[in-house]
């Protein structure tokens, strides 16, 4: 049986590629092990700077591998392994220290979004579809969804998504906030791939930092924001990258990062 994840690396960029498009890429236990063993790698990696998560077929994700969840239900140990493990590698993916793109093609439900979602920046193509889904069959969010959501794109739409079940169009994910970049269908991963690329040959500390920022600061108040922001400027303003990077500058070249 092959692995129905694909790792592999381009250049400075580490790819993880869901790779179940006969079962429309959906999320099993052995997938969340895989995504979380390639993000750990590459985490790992001083020369991997940034990471691309896409996926092989029609669709990006349908979500849970639902075979899988009604064999665990009447095994309440199994059946919360099964969630915790998820919520915990999306938790480790949008916490990484590496920035992390997604492409997405086709339909991106439940619990697909909700891998999304613990994403940093998203493209998708431009029939590309997003939805949460989970009320339609009875179910609720259970890797993060309701509370990503909702932070994302605020309570109303973000309820409005989870009530109704109902998909929005890439255009119209992206007036909403779920999506950065809408691009031709045909071009999709050579654009997601060329914009982690670009970030490849930024600080790699420098990038961590601005993330942990952004992500750690959403929980605080200003006056503790901008101490936490305060308090890392200080320490990122001595930096060797720091000094090559006003050198670069200075002298009108391209930097080159080491960090």
């Amino acid at each position: 049986m092959s692995d129905p994840v694909a790792v592999s690396t381009e250049g400075s960029v580490g790819i993880i590629e869901l790779a179940r498009p006969e079962k429309f890429n959906c999320l099993s236990l052995q997938v969340h092990e895989h995504i979380a063993a390639a993000r750990a790698g590459f985490e790992a990696d001083r020369d991997i700077r940034s990471i691309l998560i896409r996926a092989q077929g029609k669709h990006f994700c349908t979500g849970a591998d639902l075979a899988e969840v009604k064999g665990k239900l009447n095994d309440p140990a199994a059946l919360d392994h099964f969630i915790a493990f998820g919520m915990n590698n999306l938790r480790a993916l949008e916490t990484s220290s590496l920035p992390v793109a997604v492409a997405v093609q086709g339909l991106c439900l439940a619990g697909g979004i909700e891998l999304m979602l613990a994403c940093d920046v998203c493209f998708g193509a431009e029939t590309a579809q997003f939805g949460d889904q989970h009320a339609q069959f009875g179910l609720i969010p259970g890797w993060g969804g309701s509370q990503r959501l909702t932070r994302l794109i605020g309570q109303r739409r973000a309820l409005d998504l989870m009530f109704s079940a109902r998909w929005l169009k890439a255009d119209e994910a992206r007036e909403a906030g779920l999506v950065n970049y809408v691009v031709p269908d045909a071009d999709l991963h050579r654009a997601a791939l060329e914009y982690c690329q670009k970030i490849a040959t930024r600080s790699r500390p420098g990038i961590a930092e601005m993330k942990r920022l952004a992500r750690e600061g959403a929980d605080l108040g200003i006056d503790q924001q901008m101490r936490l922001e305060r308090d890392a400027a200080v320490r990122a303003l001595p930096s060797d990258d720091v000094a090559e990077g006003l050198d670069a500058f200075e002298n009108r070249r391209t930097p080159a990062f080491k960090g």
